[in-house]
């Protein structure tokens, strides 16, 4: 294993490459592995990024790994299988490559929509199926959007999209019923509410249900569990934890502290694999600061080493 890195980013999103950008630009050598699956590749566009506001995420991405590659960071194509803790450092295996070492960790890896097992949703995923108003708010205002209730946060998704348009349907489908105050709330911002199974999605986003009836829709909004993708910090001792909103559990995070340091000595983590609600921007300035903080750790390393080597040519 003749690579030796002072950072392995594993995970090319903007968390990952803005880290990398962080760390090359303080001339640290630094290589990401980037598997080329993010998570809003679904999506067009990117919004809300002050500066790139409607950027494509493949076209966001591809600037990032050129300025990650202008300072002499590394980014390549290809997914770490395991990593390991090896004396100093980290032993990072990749698939079909020799593995690398490095002396700290970036985990970048975001998280993973588990979405609802309802016919046509996966298809429709990013397109007129949506999850986040302030992602997709705007480009589907004043127009028809169903809030497909699987949980307790049917009510409070219906409240938020009602923002953008003032024709919301609430299905309540395998969610929670809403309480007598939730349902007056509702009712007083005209929200419709519709009980019954959903059966499956047709044409655009329509919502077909097990009785047959069918409401047409121009958008639907559902609620995923969304799931940190850390299962290669297990062997290291990081497991993700449950997270919790409104009283439901929607998903699991990797916990660290605010600079994203981990528990497992070595490790930060940013973006959506930490933080489940930070969209792009968020999870880039994440990325940024993590990057800031394991090069001040490299740095408290370095000069006791310089310390240590002086001492002992000294004595």
């Amino acid at each position: 294993m003749d690579e030796r890195y002072d950072v392995v980013v594993i995970g090319g999103g903007a968390a990952g490459l803005s880290g990398a950008l962080t760390l090359a630009r303080a001339r640290r050598s630094v290589l990401v592995v980037d598997a080329g699956e993010p998570r809003n590749a679904p999506a067009g566009h990117v919004h809300n990024y002050l500066g790139r506001e409607g950027t494509p995420p493949a076209e966001l991405y591809a600037i990032g790994r050129g300025e990650v590659e202008g300072y002499g960071g590394e980014v390549v194509r290809g997914r770490v299988t395991a990593v390991h803790r090896d004396d100093d450092g980290f032993r990072v295996d990749l698939d079909g490559g020799t593995p690398v070492r490095a002396r700290r960790l970036l985990l970048a890896t975001g998280l993973t929509d588990d979405l609802p097992e309802i016919p046509g949703v996966a298809e429709r995923w990013g397109s007129t199926v949506l999850h986040c108003p302030y992602c997709h708010g705007w480009e589907v205002r004043d127009r028809a959007i169903g809030i497909v209730s699987t949980g307790p946060m049917g009510a409070y998704a219906a409240h938020l999209w009602r923002q953008w348009t003032d024709d919301v349907v609430l299905f309540v489908h395998t969610g929670s019923e809403p309480t007598d105050e939730e349902r007056e709330r509702l009712e007083a911002r005209g929200v419709r509410i519709v009980h019954g199974e959903v059966a499956g999605l047709e044409g655009g986003a329509d919502v077909r249900l097990a009785d047959g009836g069918l409401v047409e829709r121009d958008a639907v909004v559902v609620t995923t569990r969304m799931v940190a993708n850390a299962e290669l910090l297990a062997g290291l001792g990081a497991v993700p934890v449950p997270m919790e909103m409104h009283g439901a559990v929607v998903g699991t995070y990797l916990p660290a502290d605010p600079t994203g340091r981990t528990e497992v000595p070595g490790v930060w983590v940013a973006g959506n694999a930490g933080d489940l609600s930070a969209q792009v921007l968020v999870a880039a300035a994440q990325g940024l600061r993590a990057g800031a903080m394991i090069n001040a750790d490299l740095v408290e390393e370095d000069a006791a080493a310089a310390v240590a080597e002086k001492r002992g040519v000294a004595a």
